[in-house]
């Protein structure tokens, strides 16, 4: 497809224009990074994907989904993955965020595997989906609470965060409960993550629940209550 190529062929360009690499080995050191970056700052990469995105529209599921996952799975620079995501919810596609795209975003969160790819695809890209499509998006997250795989059950503890009032509170508690005697670091800190950010729309309910689950670990628990004076 002629629209995809060419959108990725200006994003990769655009990139390389920009590329530092006197920044890209401390920025690479920062995230743990396997794979390399090119050292784009985020403030210059957002301001060229924003004009890459407005020239080069593309006109059907296919096509986006085509290019998504063209700059994921080819990507040689960390940089290019982020360009990904942020193409995945780029606003002129908003109406095709729905639960038809969880296999696109599954993928990119278990061969991201990594918290800045994960985070964003979990809050901003799985959360809104959860939101707009309960009756089949719950249900793939309660599965993902027991997955063997620590991104998929990070991406059902932490999903939720920014849904305020809309939260799902059986939801938060089963992917809680699934994961509170994991030693995992990210699901510790996911799962008191959440409970912070439940805390200023619920803050008894966040208490209430601290309390009754005494096997949370001292860094769920600190995250939790944080704000709360616990």
């Amino acid at each position: 497809m002629d629209e995809v190529k060419s959108l990725v062929s200006a994003v990769r360009n655009g990139l390389a224009g920009l590329a530092d690499p006197e920044k890209a080995p401390s920025m690479r050191a920062y995230m743990k990074s396997e794979m390399p970056f090119l050292g784009v700052a985020s403030p210059a990469r957002a301001a060229l994907l924003k004009q890459v995105f407005a020239e080069h529209q593309l006109p059907d599921r296919v096509s986006f989904s085509t290019a998504v996952l063209t700059l994921w799975r080819e990507a040689e620079f960390r940089e290019e993955r982020y360009a990904a995501i942020a193409l995945s919810g780029h606003r002129a596609y908003a109406r095709r965020q729905d639960a038809d795209l969880l296999g696109l975003y599954e993928e990119m969160i278990v061969t991201g595997a990594w918290w800045d790819y994960v985070d964003e695809v979990a809050i901003r890209r799985v959360g809104p989906i959860l939101r707009a499509e309960p009756e089949t998006v719950t249900t793939q997250m309660s599965t993902w609470a027991y997955d063997e795989d620590r991104w998929r059950r990070r991406t059902s503890v932490i999903c939720q965060i920014g849904a305020k009032g809309g939260t799902d509170t059986d939801l938060l508690t089963r992917a809680v409960e699934a994961n509170i005697d994991d030693k995992d670091f990210f699901l510790r800190k996911g799962i008191g993550w959440a409970l912070r950010e439940y805390a200023k729309t619920e803050p008894d309910w966040v208490r209430a629940f601290v309390a009754a689950h005494p096997a949370l670990s001292t860094l769920s628990r600190k995250e939790a209550l944080k704000h709360l004076g616990g």
